[in-house]
């Protein structure tokens, strides 16, 4: 089953919480779309260091695989992997750009679609929210202070052995 991660965005102004219709769902595992067109996929989710990245790698892969005359095949290879890294990586490009712009990641939620990840993490946020936090304890522990430790002696003995030097 796909794994989702939820996002809360940053409250509008005027806003002390952001309402749940806003929440993003971003399914976690390896985006298609990402690995067969990878600069347009980044530029469809306004990736643009990521997109930055991805020219400016690609560019030094081309320059340095060419400098030493790398065989076509090897060339092609290259840029199959660098494709894959972007399709198995794309959702984690996309939850850093939502850090940077201030959402915040409330949580995981397991579902075979994002309709299903909504329902599950819904009811199990609304159930949360019902429930009253567990109440602080009323006796608090005293503090345990450790003992000086004397230094060590020669005849101190740190493994298996009983006695330095004897048998066993």
């Amino acid at each position: 089953m796909p794994t989702f991660t939820v996002h809360q965005p940053p409250p509008k102004p005027g806003e002390t919480t952001s309402t749940p219709e806003r929440f993003l769902f971003l399914r976690d595992g390896f985006h298609f779309w990402a690995f067969v067109l990878a600069p347009f996929w980044l530029l469809r989710y306004q990736l643009w260091v990521g997109f930055a990245v991805y020219l400016a790698g690609s560019a030094v892969i081309a320059v340095v695989l060419g400098v030493v005359r790398a065989p076509l095949a090897v060339q092609g290879l290259a840029g199959v992997l660098v494709a894959l890294l972007i399709g198995f990586e794309g959702a984690t490009i996309r939850r850093r750009k939502l850090a940077r712009r201030g959402w915040k990641m409330l949580g995981f939620v397991v579902g075979d679609n994002t309709e299903m990840a909504e329902c599950r993490f819904f009811a199990e946020w609304v159930k949360r929210a019902e429930t009253p936090p567990p109440s602080a304890p009323l006796i608090t522990p005293e503090p345990v202070y450790a003992k000086p430790r004397r230094p060590p002696s020669p005849s101190d003995v740190i493994g298996l052995f009983p006695k330095p030097g004897g048998g066993r």
